[in-house]
């Protein structure tokens, strides 16, 4: 199997631009505190700046008003994003937003994509995906959430958190169960519920390890919601019934892999400044740089991130070629060594900046902060591994006597090669 990455010079001259417009133009928002109304009107022109190149919602096909690219070059783009985490919002990348948009283009009817997924491209309205549960975790075949069916109607009634976005959004993707009598696989349903439809209680935005207190004014949380009698009408079911599980996945896949790609943006950084602080500071009569524990914090940072951009990459060129559900090996592992490296580089860039790295005077303890959310959603680690790990052990038979073994080798051997071995025998 031939493995290519490679994109036309085209591309790689928007990814150049990408990079310069990110650095100069959308990092030094970090350092301001902005309310919603400020934030949309500096963001504005810069979102027309990304409309212009082409570059704008880029993971839906043009006729829906996307650039149509492949998982590749969404990853490298992604990779570029990830530096900032307002960076998503100005290319319409966003999550929730990007992935509630491709599930609409996946499963929605021609009135959903009118009413929710256009409006949703150009930044006019905002959603959640509404499919955890606190007894279901990582596991969707325990949902408990039920969606029945009356008249013309679907009745909701369920309980869900981290739902994120939820706080601020116009409408949500609820996952819940249509028909409880056949496997969960096939089950479950989307359903699209306004916020503001009654019975649809928000009850906060629950307080997380990268932001404890409250989310500040731009961002929404990830909400805990309670539906009690929700009705919404029945053309807001997304796909047919029970196709809820497969357009989890249809939606997921991707997302990880961008989730991937930004995470080696965020390494990146961390990384430079990782090296910078070394080359700059000075210790013990010599420059960090010079010490070899902290060039082995330099190399080894460097592979990780090295075999974590190519696994990502390979994972998005077997989505590209021979589509999502041939690539779930490769999604799962980018899923939990990618988290892995983006803590690990962080955490070592903090150990060379001692305690200035610990302090909010560098963006590395809130980058530090966010990255150790990422070995849970989407799937912790363990879900992927095991997942990784069943798949792989599939191509395996169990055997009496090792293949390996060398003995039974040896007499496989002598059996292949009698003749010869005889003839060398005979003119001794």
């Amino acid at each position: 199997m031939a493995w290519d990455f490679s994109t036309e010079s085209k591309f790689e001259a928007k990814l150049a631009w990408m990079r310069g417009f990110v650095r100069d133009e959308i990092i030094p928002l970090e350092t301001l505190d902005l309310d919603r109304p400020t934030y949309e009107r500096i963001t504005a022109p810069l979102k027309d700046r990304v409309r212009d190149e082409g570059l704008w919602a880029a993971h839906l096909p043009p006729e829906l008003g996307g650039g149509g690219f492949g998982q590749v070059k969404l990853g490298l783009m992604h990779e570029v994003l990830g530096q900032c985490r307002f960076a998503p919002a100005v290319f319409g990348n966003n999550a929730p937003d990007s992935g509630n948009a491709e599930l609409l283009a996946l499963g929605g009817s021609p009135e959903q994509q009118e009413r929710w997924m256009h409006p949703l491209l150009r930044g006019e309205l905002r959603s959640s995906f509404s499919m955890t549960e606190p007894g279901a975790g990582a596991d969707p075949t325990m949902l408990t959430t039920r969606a029945v069916r009356d008249g013309d109607e679907y009745v909701i009634n369920g309980h869900k958190w981290f739902s994120s976005n939820a706080s601020i959004a116009d409408f949500l993707i609820v996952m819940a169960v249509t028909d409880p009598d056949v496997s969960p696989y096939q089950g479950s349903s989307m359903i699209v519920v306004p916020t503001d439809t009654p019975g649809v209680d928000i009850l906060r935005d629950i307080p997380v390890m990268n932001h404890p207190t409250h989310y500040g004014r731009l961002d929404g949380g990830h909400a805990e919601i309670v539906y009690t009698d929700v009705r919404v009408p029945a053309e807001n079911l997304v796909g047919n019934p029970g196709d809820g599980f497969r357009l989890a996945q249809q939606r997921l896949g991707p997302g990880r892999i961008h989730h991937a790609m930004r995470w080696l943006g965020q390494s990146k950084r961390a990384f430079d400044m990782l090296c910078e602080r070394a080359v700059s500071r000075e210790t013990h009569g010599s420059l960090l740089s010079d010490k070899q524990m902290i060039q082995d914090m330099v190399a080894l940072s460097a592979a990780e991130m090295a075999a974590a951009r190519l696994l990502t990459l390979q994972a998005a060129w077997v989505m590209d070629t021979a589509g999502a559900s041939n690539a779930r090996i490769e999604i799962g592992m980018i899923k939990y060594w990618g988290a892995k490296v983006l803590h690990d580089v962080i955490d070592r860039a903090i150990q060379v900046h001692g305690s200035l790295g610990f302090t909010g005077d560098l963006p590395l303890e809130q980058m530090y902060r966010d990255a150790r959310a990422a070995r849970i959603y989407d799937g912790p680690d363990e879900v992927h591994k095991a997942t990784v790990a069943k798949r792989i052990l599939r191509g395996y038979s169990p055997v009496e006597v090792p293949t390996e073994h060398v003995p039974t080798r040896a007499e496989a051997a002598r059996r292949k090669f009698a003749d010869q071995l005889d003839a060398v025998t005979a003119n001794l």
